[in-house]
């Protein structure tokens, strides 16, 4: 058992499945395994809002396991298909979509044998309500609500009573009514004679508290979701190359970050990943939308307006938060809204904030948007409040964290394990900690601030923003370059002893524009050299470095 005051929620495991086909739409996903089924330990499931209101589903044809033919998705990820045989020539084919807050499977069963057969179908299913932390972090809370169950014509529902006043509620629904219907299983028989089918649906229709829900047939609601799709996709840039095969990665490429997008009040926001990061992550949704404004500056803009609305208005160590800054995570689930972890509203990211303002200048430079900048320059300037007043801790010049709360993350920057901070000897920095990237962020962020300030006429203000980036530029190369390295350190702890580390944290400069160009040249080709660079990628420490693994 983990400490319960740890809640960077290390798992024992890995808690999922390499070979997890993986469905998602809006606050929903679903992890099955390649025949469609949630089975066995770890984290499979169908989740809606950080709860898992289906944690077992499993197709029996009787009472064995089918075998799996062949299971795949379709191009833009919308359904997954498997294919399974049977006894006696019975083949059957599996057809799943989430939509809304629903899973819904077509089931077709074929006899291809020569003689009539009688075939048991048999759903066997389980709810738990885990909270996702739970299962990602294979603890055990020491109270729940209650569960209760209860079959009716053709379906079953599963209702609790959450802690947190939201009651959550599972119902499985079977077309045709199926008979054989218990709280944990439903079996139906078919006699089907050589060439015939049977086709029926499921339905799995998530709810939490008094929210609508609708339950479109099986063809109307995929029809839905496929012009919902192919919607979201029709605002971004179309390639087309002369090698297929490039072109194939490409729709796959573009259909994938579409999977993880979802629709806000405030515009597109890609969520962070799955299995466990499917929720608004502040730095993540600013960095995917840096990386697609070429593709799609919609996302941008509503990464800009949904981080604007969730700005924090006031300080609270709780949720590390202060006026002005930026989201670091949002979540959902009874735990959160319970206070049992932190991350409801968490603001413990020391560099989302002036990657905020950053994307904003970005995002101008993009569309030119300048009514939509108009309405947010006055969270560009909380941001820019926030890096002054708060940022810097010890009033020298360079913003950095210390979390201010034991339940938070002890590390604040992209690479936030516990002991991702270190000296060159392996000891773990302490606090406060000024990382290196983030002063190229901090940089970075004035100097867009000021272009955007003259946009809107208010030239005095592009002037002190002008003013602070070059004095920051200046102590920057004083304090953080190391003649050791030929590069720069990765951080300054609490006591400005620099971090003389090669770690890639420093690559990020280039991105920000801080270093010298004879400097730049250097760490570029230091991040090319064989202690970073691996083949496939740029190492996050240099091979050699005390912590490298």
């Amino acid at each position: 058992m983990s400490d319960p005051t740890d809640y960077s929620i290390t798992a024992r495991t890995s808690g999922e499945s390499s070979n997890w086909s993986y469905l998602k739409d809006g606050h929903s996903f679903g992890a099955f395994d390649p025949s469609g089924d949630v089975t066995g330990p770890g984290g499979a499931g169908l989740y809606y809002r950080d709860t898992r209101f289906l944690s077992r589903y499993e197709l029996r044809v009787n009472g064995d396991r089918p075998a799996l033919l062949r299971s795949s998705t379709d191009a833009d990820g919308t359904v997954l298909q498997a294919t399974l045989a049977g006894p006696k020539g019975i083949v059957i084919e599996r057809h799943i979509y989430l939509f809304g807050n629903a899973l819904n499977e077509r089931l077709r069963v074929l006899n291809r044998g020569d003689r009539e057969f009688e075939v048991r179908i048999e759903y066997a299913f389980a709810v738990d309500f885990a909270d996702i932390f739970e299962v990602r972090g294979q603890f055990s809370r020491p109270v729940r609500g209650h569960l209760e169950c209860r079959t009716g014509q053709g379906g079953v529902r599963f209702d609790y009573g959450a802690l947190d006043g939201l009651g959550r509620s599972t119902a499985i629904d079977f077309v045709p009514a199926i008979g054989d219907l218990g709280p944990d299983r439903a079996e139906r028989r078919l006699r089907l004679a050589a060439g015939e089918s049977n086709t029926s649906t499921v339905t799995v229709q998530c709810r939490r508290g008094d929210e609508a829900t609708s339950k479109p047939a099986f063809e109307a609601g995929l029809a839905a979701l496929k012009r919902a799709r192919a919607h979201r996709r029709a605002g971004a840039v179309r390639i087309q190359t002369s090698s297929e095969r490039l072109n194939e990665w490409l729709r796959r490429c573009v259909a994938d970050l579409y999977l993880l997008t979802t629709d806000t009040d405030q515009g597109l926001y890609p969520f962070a990943g799955l299995p466990w990061f499917s929720a608004p992550f502040g730095r993540d949704g600013i960095i995917t939308a840096l990386e697609t404004l070429w593709l799609d500056p919609r996302i941008a803009r509503g990464v800009l307006g949904y981080l604007a609305v969730n700005q924090a208005q006031e300080a609270s160590s709780a949720h590390d938060s202060e006026p002005g800054k930026i989201l670091h995570e949002a979540r959902f689930g009874e735990m959160a809204n319970l206070g049992e972890v932190p991350f409801g509203r968490y603001y413990g990211s020391a560099d989302a904030t002036p990657l905020f303002v950053v994307l904003a200048g970005e995002f101008f430079g993009r569309t030119g948007d300048r009514a939509f900048i108009e309405r947010l320059w006055p969270h560009v300037e909380a941001a820019l409040e926030w890096i002054d007043r708060f940022g810097d801790l010890d009033g020298d010049g360079f913003s950095e964290y210390r979390p201010q709360t034991e339940r938070g993350l002890r590390n604040q920057g992209w690479k936030d394990s516990t002991d991702s901070v270190f000296h060159a000897d392996g000891e773990r920095a302490a606090g406060p900690i000024a990382l290196v990237e983030i002063q190229g962020y901090v940089f970075a962020a004035r100097r867009h601030a000021a272009a955007l300030a003259r946009v809107l006429g208010l030239d005095s203000r592009a002037e002190s923003l002008e003013r602070q980036a070059e004095s920051l530029r200046r102590d920057f190369e004083h304090h953080f370059w190391s003649e050791t390295l030929g590069s720069y350190a990765l951080a300054l702890d609490g006591a400005k002893r620099r971090c003389v580390v090669r770690a890639s944290n420093q690559g990020h400069l280039l991105l920000a524009g801080i270093v010298a160009p004879e400097r730049a040249a250097q760490v570029a080709e230091l991040l090319r050299g064989p202690g970073f660079f691996s083949g496939w990628g740029v190492r996050t420490v240099a091979a050699g470095e005390a912590r490298y693994d």
